[in-house]
C-alpha cells in the first residue's frame, strides 16, 4: 500500500500536486464556515450528563431559555468626579443603557477581499440588564451578555466596538466605566501581547526558514516545507470539521488552532526525514536519474513515517474513551488531522522531490556533493558507541534530575494566565473592595419542580436561608422564578475569585451539601455556575486519566510491536519516551508551581503532554530504531551498525526537533498557552536530542543484536563472522 502511493506520486508527480493544491484552497475558504458549525463555547457543555452542573446547565436552558452560547461581561459605572451616584445618576445609566441595548454591534472586518464573505459574521444586539448597586452608591453594574467564544477573533471585534462606544455614551454623560469578566479578560490580554504575538510568531517562523537553510543551504528547500505543510493543513483541517458534522462531534473553540500547530510541526518532520533522506541517495548515487531516487527514499522512509504517523492517531484516538467531551472530542479530531498529514506526507512529499529532482536544493553547488566522512554527527555516533555505559548513565541522568519535581505536583483548575495585570482584572479587584467577588460571575442554584405544582419563593425560603448561611457565600440574590413557575433560580455571590480554588470547593462542597440537606421536597436543585463546572471538570479529568495513559500506551507498544518485531526494542523505547515525559512535567511543575508560584501545573498538561511528548517522540525513536536495525543487517559490527545510523539520521532528527519545538514555542504568545508552551518545547527537544540521539543508540550500542529478540536471525542475516569482532559475542 505505500509503496503504491509513493510510486504513483512519484510517476504522476505534476497531477499529485495538481490535486492538493486544488483542494487546499477550496478548504481554506470553506474551514472557517464548517468549524463554525461544529464549535461550542462553554466548558460545561462537554460534561455527561450525570455531573450535577451539567443538569444546571440543562435547567437553565431549558426553563429559564439562556443561551449555551453566551458570555457575559460586566460593566461598572461610576461618575467621573468619584462622588456617589445620585437617583438621577442612576436613572440616567439605566436609559444609556437601555439606548445601547437597541444597537445592533456591527463584527469589525480586516479584509475587505471575497473571502471576507465566508467568515461567520458575529454581528449582534448585546442584551443589557442592571445587576446591582454598590452600598453606598459608589458604582453601578450591568450586566451585558454576547453571544459567542471568547476565543473567536469576530466575537472579539464585537467586545471592543461595543466596548468603546459605552465609553462614549456613558464619558458624555460624566461617567467613567470599567470591564470585566472572561471575554473583557481575554481581550484585554491579546491587546495588551499583539506586538510581542505578532513579533514572536515571525521570529519563529523566520527560525524555522532559516535552520533549514543552514541545514540544506537551499532556499528551495527552506520554503517547500511551509508550503507543503499548509496545503496538507488546509484539507486537514477540512476533513475534521466534515468528520465533526457526520458525526455530530462538537469542538472547542481551541482545537483548530492546535491542530494548527501540531500538523505544522509533524508536517516539517515528515519532510525534513525525506530531504535527508533523499539528499544521502543522490550523494552517494550521482548517476541515479533522482525520479528513481525519490521513488525508492519514498518507499523506504515512507513505511517509517506511517508508523510514526500511527502512532499519533492511536494515541489521540485513546481520547475517544474520554467522558470530558473537549478530551472525547479533540482526540479523534487530531487524530484525522495527522491521518490526512499521513496521506500528504506519502503522495504531495514524494511527488514534490519527483518533480523537483536535484533542483530541490537550488541555489546550492555543494548541497549534493560527497559527504565529508567526518562531522559533528559521525562524531556523536562514534562517542555513543565508543563509551554507551558513559552515555547512558549521563542521560538518564539528566533526565531523572527534572523528573524529581514530581514530587508533591498540584493540579491547577484556574484560568491559566488569568493574574495578569489587565484593565479587566483592575475592574474585578475595584467591585470585589466593595461587592463580593462572585458578584460579576455568580454560582447558581436552579430548582426544578418534579411533582407538577408551581414554585414560590415561599416554598423555597428555607433553602434561600440555608445557603446565606454557608461561609464564604457573600449574600444571595432574591429567587427568581421562570414564567411557568415550574423551576427557580437563586444566584450566590462568594467571597472568593470565582477562578480561585476556593470558590471550586466551596460551590462543590458546602454549597451542594446545603442544596441536598434543604431541598423541598417534590424538587430537585443543582448548582451551576463556573466553579461548580470546574469542579465537575476535575473530577472528569481525574478519571480520564486512569483510563487514557495505560490504553494509549498499550496501543503504541503494539505498534511498536508490529514495527519492529521485537519483543525488547519496543520496551525499550516506550521506558525512554515515559522517562522523557516525567522529566518535561517534573521540569514545568519546578518552574511554573515552584519557582513562580502558580497553584500548580494546569490541569490539561499531563494528559496532553503524555500523547504528544509520547507520540511524537516515538516517532524520532522508530525512524533512530529503524535505522539501526537496517545497518545491522549489513555486515561489520553490531556498534559500527549503530555509529552509522547516529551518524545518518542525527542531522533530521535533530533539524525535525527544533523545528517541531519552535512551532510549539509559538504557543507561548497566546494567552493561557504559557505552561503548554514550554513544556511542550521542552519535552520535543529531550526526546529528540537526549533520549533518540543519546539514550536509544546507547542502549542499543550495549545489547547489540540482542535488541531485535528475539527475532536475531533477520539481523544477523550475512553478518555471523561479525559477531566475533566484539566482546561479548554479538555485542
Amino acid at each position: 500500500m505505500i509503496r503504491a502511493l509513493t510510486g504513483y506520486s512519484t510517476r504522476h508527480p505534476w497531477k499529485v500536486i495538481a490535486l492538493w493544491a486544488v483542494l487546499g484552497v477550496a478548504l481554506s475558504a470553506l474551514t472557517p464556515t464548517l468549524f463554525d458549525r461544529v464549535t461550542q463555547n462553554q466548558a460545561g457543555d462537554f460534561l455527561p450528563s450525570g455531573y450535577d452542573s451539567a443538569a444546571a446547565l440543562r435547567i437553565a436552558k431549558e426553563r429559564f431559555g439562556v443561551n449555551p452560547d453566551a458570555t457575559t461581561v460586566t460593566v461598572l459605572v461610576a461618575r467621573s468626579d468619584g462622588k456617589a451616584l445620585t437617583g438621577a445618576d442612576r436613572q440616567r445609566v439605566e436609559a444609556e443603557a437601555a439606548k445601547l441595548a437597541k444597537r445592533r454591534v456591527i463584527m469589525p472586518r480586516e479584509d475587505d477581499g471575497p473571502q471576507q464573505f465566508l467568515i461567520p459574521d458575529r454581528s449582534q444586539t448585546p442584551r443589557i440588564a442592571p445587576a446591582m448597586t454598590a452600598p453606598g452608591g459608589s458604582f453601578q453594574l450591568l450586566s451585558v451578555e454576547l453571544v459567542g467564544n471568547r476565543s473567536d477573533k469576530g466575537v472579539q471585534g464585537v467586545y471592543r466596538t461595543f466596548r468603546d462606544a459605552a465609553r462614549t455614551h456613558f464619558a458624555e454623560a460624566g461617567m467613567r466605566t470599567g470591564f470585566t469578566g472572561a471575554l473583557a479578560d481575554t481581550v484585554d490580554t491579546v491587546d495588551s501581547r499583539e506586538i510581542v504575538t505578532t513579533v514572536g510568531s515571525g521570529i519563529i517562523m523566520g527560525l524555522i526558514i532559516l535552520l533549514n537553510v543552514l541545514v540544506f543551504r537551499s532556499v528551495l528547500a527552506a520554503l517547500l516545507p511551509l508550503l507543503a505543510v499548509a496545503l496538507i493543513g488546509f484539507v486537514a483541517a477540512g476533513a475534521v470539521a466534515g468528520a465533526a458534522m457526520l458525526t455530530g462531534l462538537k469542538l472547542d473553540a481551541s482545537t483548530p488552532g492546535l491542530i494548527n500547530v501540531v500538523l505544522l510541526g509533524i508536517g516539517i518532520d515528515y519532510l525534513l526525514f525525506l530531504l535527508f533522506r533523499f539528499r544521502e541517495h543522490l550523494r552517494a548515487r550521482p548517476e541515479q536519474p533522482a525520479r528513481e531516487v525519490a521513488a525508492q527514499v519514498s518507499a523506504r522512509v515512507g513505511a517509517a513515517i506511517t508508523s510514526a504517523a500511527l502512532t499519533i492517531v492511536a494515541a489521540f484516538a485513546t481520547l475517544g474513551l474520554a467522558t470530558f467531551g473537549q478530551f472525547r472530542s479533540m482526540g479523534p479530531a487530531i487524530a484525522v488531522a495527522v491521518l490526512v498529514m499521513m496521506i500528504g506526507s506519502l503522495t504531495l512529499l514524494p511527488a514534490l522531490l519527483a518533480a523537483a529532482g536535484r533542483k530541490m536544493f537550488w541555489p546550492s553547488r555543494t548541497a549534493l556533493r560527497a559527504e565529508p566522512g567526518e562531522g559533528r554527527a559521525a562524531r556523536l555516533g562514534a562517542l555513543v558507541t565508543r563509551r554507551p555505559l558513559a552515555m547512558l548513565a549521563a542521560s538518564v541522568a539528566l533526565l531523572a534530575a527534572p523528573a524529581a519535581g514530581l514530587i508533591g505536583i498540584h493540579m491547577d483548575y484556574g484560568q491559566a494566565g488569568s493574574a495578569a495585570q489587565t484593565p479587566a482584572a483592575a475592574t474585578a479587584a475595584e467591585i470585589s473592595r466593595t461587592l463580593p467577588a462572585g458578584v460579576s460571575d455568580p454560582t447558581s442554584v436552579y430548582v426544578a419542580s418534579t411533582d407538577g405544582r408551581a414554585l414560590t419563593t415561599d416554598r423555597l425560603d428555607g433553602l434561600s436561608r440555608a445557603l446565606s448561611e454557608v461561609r464564604g457565600v457573600g449574600r444571595p440574590a432574591p429567587t427568581v422564578l421562570n414564567k411557568d413557575h415550574s423551576a427557580a433560580r437563586i444566584d450566590l455571590y462568594p467571597t472568593a475569585d470565582p477562578r480561585s480554588r476556593q470558590a471550586r470547593d466551596l460551590a462543590s462542597g458546602p454549597i451542594r451539601a446545603a442544596v441536598a440537606e434543604h431541598t423541598p421536597a417534590g424538587t430537585t436543585a443543582h448548582v451551576g455556575g463556573t466553579p461548580a463546572i470546574v469542579a465537575d471538570i476535575s473530577t472528569a479529568v481525574d478519571h480520564d486519566l486512569t483510563i487514557v495513559f495505560p490504553v494509549a500506551a498499550a496501543l503504541i507498544a503494539l505498534i511498536l510491536l508490529l514495527l519492529l518485531r521485537s519483543l525488547l526494542a519496543p520496551l525499550i523505547l516506550m521506558l525512554s519516551v515515559g522517562l522523557g515525559f516525567a522529566a518535561t512535567l517534573g521540569a514545568a511543575t519546578l518552574l511554573f508551581q515552584h519557582v513562580l508560584g502558580e497553584p500548580g501545573v494546569s490541569f490539561t498538561l499531563p494528559l496532553v503532554l503524555f500523547l504528544f511528548v509520547v507520540a511524537l517522540g516515538t516517532d524520532y525513536n522508530i525512524l533512530i530504531a529503524d535505522r539501526i536495525r537496517e545497518e545491522m543487517r549489513r555486515s561489520g559490527t553490531a556498534r559500527a551498525a549503530v555509529a552509522r545510523a547516529v551518524r545518518h539520521t542525527t542531522p533530521a532528527i535533530a533539524t525535525a526537533g527544533l523545528v517541531l519545538a519552535a512551532s510549539f514555542a509559538s504557543l507561548v504568545t497566546s494567552p493561557g498557552n504559557e505552561q503548554i508552551a514550554f513544556a511542550m518545547t521542552l519535552g520535543i527537544m529531550l526526546s529528540a536530542l537526549v533520549v533518540s540521539l543519546v539514550l536509544v543508540p546507547a542502549l542499543a550500542a550495549l545489547l547489540g543484536r540482542a535488541v531485535w529478540w528475539p527475532l536475531l536471525t533477520e539481523s544477523r542475516a550475512g553478518n555471523r563472522s561479525a559477531r566475533n569482532h566484539l566482546p561479548g559475542g554479538n555485542r
